[in-house]
């Protein structure tokens, strides 16, 4: 249970924290991860960009979640789009409101900086990840009823 819970913009001085707190999420999920320090070293540099934005949660001063959101310019707004990129939790403090305090502060401050449209990807299956987006305005945009938009990567 949570104590007092405060929401922030991260600084280039949290940058481990948020890191470590990106590390988390891969491995809980299973997903590929370089590690704590290299994602540090990471954010130490995106913290310092106008086009990058870090919502940190903290419980009595410990971090337990965080939004990594990008800003990039697009022709259908006169503001730039917004990328949530991830958005994170703690298991141990999940469904205590954390993650829409987290996401409104995120959605507050992109749209003060003239964003007309934020952008969220999520796997097809993640049936609960997408109730909360959803219950929060987000909707899906697949293009068509008979298929799927892909999405590609190639790394280079």
């Amino acid at each position: 249970m949570t104590t007092m819970v405060t929401v922030r913009f991260a600084t280039d001085e949290d940058a481990a924290t948020v890191g470590a707190l990106l590390h988390d999420f891969n491995t809980e999920f299973e997903s590929p991860t370089p590690g704590a320090a290299f994602f540090g070293e990471r954010f130490a540099e995106l913290l310092r960009r106008d086009d990058v934005l870090v919502v940190l949660a903290e419980d009595a001063g410990k971090a337990v979640a965080f939004a990594f959101l990008t800003l990039r310019p697009t022709p259908y707004y006169r503001g730039p789009l917004a990328q949530l990129e991830e958005l994170y939790v703690r298991p141990a403090v999940r469904d205590e409101g954390i993650g829409t305090r987290v996401l409104t502060a995120a959605i507050d401050e992109v749209r003060r900086r003239g964003a007309g449209e934020m952008h969220i990807n999520v796997d097809e299956i993640d049936h609960d990840t997408r109730r909360f987006y959803e219950r929060h305005g987000f909707v899906n945009i697949e293009p068509g009823e008979d298929y799927r938009m892909l999405c590609y990567l190639r790394e280079l």
